[in-house]
């Protein structure tokens, strides 16, 4: 049970599912299930934790024997049983059909109380293989003769595979996702470091005579002051996102935020209410950038002196693993454009020979946008295609028709999750789609810079 604790301790709140795989497929002493399928929501720990289940089962017993491999990766049956039989054997194996793998399985088993375990990650890819494969694969136990289990592991219930010849009887695990409880629980074991991640962002960004005070204000942060914080940072999060590691990586992130008032001294520690109202709207305005990396670290920040802002080495290196087409840069400023101004201010940002604007109070007023206001802090907002493409027309000097290789650009910036569909995905074509750009200022601002274009001229909060 030693194996259990651990990986209780290692993965909190997962003690049934850690039970029950440890009840199935701990020793090769006993007869493993034939088949056993774990399903679950994205971020819930059940890859991770069947791959260290695994780890520690071969090291404790030599007769123990076990391969994980994805489905991405081995998308045809060939490259899958070769991929298979080359962990279990450990020399290159090639085998071209079903026959050839059982076989070379029944071969390599050698003396008696081998206990083998196949796990298949992204088991919902085995759907797009011959019809064959999946029934098989659940009857290898039966084929082989062998003490053989396979797991497989997907985000999709079972009643999503459908086959022909129907499917043998296959015992199911199920990976819940955690509760707002059991989130708060698990981001409070981050405690440490965030800390030590909170003082290596003040050694960055100030030094100066200042640090060692600020140092002394950290030391002060209690697991309590953590845990108001996280549950502030889970009020606005939970309900968009539930990836535990995404909101660890996002929580650590913002808590550099939620203490800056406090490190400059503007607000106490122990004011909760101030703190919350200045740490709402970064939070609010993160939502639609969950899943990017743009934070600054140690060796992210460069300070650029000749136009005066600091660029992010990180997104840099983004940008460049991207490598978009020099239409798909334009189609993302587009999007990020239409996303961050009012319709209504598209004729004035847009069109050449607009006629005169008469200045109002009102709008006087209006432009007087304090930082919380701005569109680039308050979030996205929806837009159509046809405006995309206006936009996208009216910032490029030269002239391209609208073909299938433009459109597919678009597809591409969904795909690559730079934009995202807020409604009508299947009717991106008849004009009712409505999609949003989900990359931040900064992002767009190096795109701008690549193909030498002035992001901040057609923004209305900088013009």
């Amino acid at each position: 049970m030693k194996t259990v604790d651990y990986l209780e301790r290692k993965y909190p709140c997962r003690g049934d599912f850690i039970h029950s795989l440890y009840n199935l497929i701990s020793t090769p002493d006993e007869d493993f299930p034939p088949s056993i399928y774990i399903n679950g929501h994205t971020g819930t720990g059940k890859t991770s934790i069947v791959k260290n289940f695994l780890k520690i089962c071969k090291q404790k017993n030599k007769k123990y024997h076990a391969v994980h491999v994805n489905c991405v990766e081995c998308y045809t049956t060939k490259i899958l049983f070769d991929h298979i039989l080359e962990e279990f054997v450990r020399t290159e194996v090639r085998c071209e059909t079903f026959k050839d793998f059982v076989e070379t399985l029944r071969q390599f088993d050698v003396g008696s109380g081998n206990g083998y375990v196949v796990a298949l990650d992204n088991a919902d890819r085995l759907r797009d293989m011959e019809s064959n494969v999946l029934p098989s694969l659940l009857r290898l136990q039966e084929f082989t003769g062998l003490n053989i289990c396979v797991l497989l592991i997907s985000q999709i219930p079972l009643e999503k595979y459908h086959c022909k010849t129907g499917l043998t009887e296959i015992i199911t695990l199920y990976c819940p996702q955690y509760t707002k409880l059991e989130t708060l629980k698990i981001l409070s074991y981050n405690y440490e470091e965030t800390i030590k991640l909170l003082k290596l962002r003040i050694k960055d960004l100030d030094g100066g005579s200042d640090l060692e005070k600020k140092y002394v204000i950290v030391d002060q942060i209690t697991q309590d002051f953590f845990n108001n914080y996280l549950n502030v940072f889970l009020s606005v999060f939970y309900k968009a996102c539930r990836d535990v590691p995404e909101l660890k990586i996002t929580a650590s992130k913002y808590f550099v935020t939620y203490m800056e008032p406090v490190l400059s001294g503007s607000v106490e520690m122990n004011d909760v209410a101030k703190l919350w109202r200045k740490i709402v709207t970064p939070l609010r305005s993160a939502l639609s950038q969950v899943y990017m990396r743009f934070d600054k670290t140690q060796d992210d920040v460069i300070s650029d002196r000749t136009d005066g802002h600091v660029e992010n080495h990180s997104i840099r290196k983004m940008v460049q693993a991207f490598e978009l087409p020099f239409y798909g840069k334009y189609l993302l400023i587009a999007a990020f454009l239409a996303s961050h101004n009012s319709a209504k201010e598209d004729k004035r940002l847009f069109v050449k020979h607009h006629g005169k604007q008469r200045k109002r109070m009102q709008t006087v007023n209006a432009k007087a946008k304090v930082v919380e206001k701005m569109s680039t802090s308050l979030g996205p907002k929806s837009f159509s295609l046809d405006r995309l493409l206006a936009i996208f027309y009216a910032i490029l000097d030269e002239k391209v028709g609208l073909t299938c290789n433009l459109l597919s650009q678009i597809s591409t910036l969904v795909h690559l999750k730079l934009l995202g569909f807020v409604s009508g995905e299947n009717n991106i074509m008849d004009g009712s789609a409505r999609l949003q750009c989900t990359v931040g200022l900064e992002f767009i601002l190096y795109i701008g810079k690549i193909v030498g274009f002035n992001v901040y001229q057609y923004l209305c909060d900088f013009s």
